[in-house]
């Protein structure tokens, strides 16, 4: 997570669904961009349209993208996404086995009945 003085509030285009006003808000409070979004539509709602319509279109004006720098490393493709997620499970299979092993070895048992003594 970036520190609150080296962040900068951009544009998300890539992740935005118009211009990627309300995604770069959420990258920058560091919050879901769906609650952003919520809140975007919800403020629109509750008699705040005018307002809420000229604040998206100054900052879609004002921001600008975010650097390429900064949006790389971020989207993992779907096959890469399963790749991870295979070794980790092949990980934590192993880990499984270590325990399954201590729980059922003699050793285990032994301590069991010394603490319960």
């Amino acid at each position: 997570m970036a520190t609150r003085d080296k962040r900068q509030l951009y544009l998300r285009p890539d992740e935005g669904m118009i211009k990627g006003v309300c995604a770069g808000v959420a990258h920058y409070l560091d919050v879901p961009v769906k609650l952003v979004r919520l809140i975007v539509v919800l403020s629109m709602f509750f008699g705040l349209f005018l307002l809420t319509i000229i604040a998206y279109a100054i900052l879609a004006y004002w921001l600008e993208p975010a650097p390429a720098q900064e949006t790389a490393g971020r989207y993992v493709s779907p096959a890469q996404q399963l790749d991870l997620l295979a070794l980790r499970l092949r990980d934590d299979e192993q880990r499984l086995r270590q325990v399954e092993r201590y729980v059922t070895s003699e050793a285990f048992g032994l301590r069991n009945r010394f603490r319960q003594l």
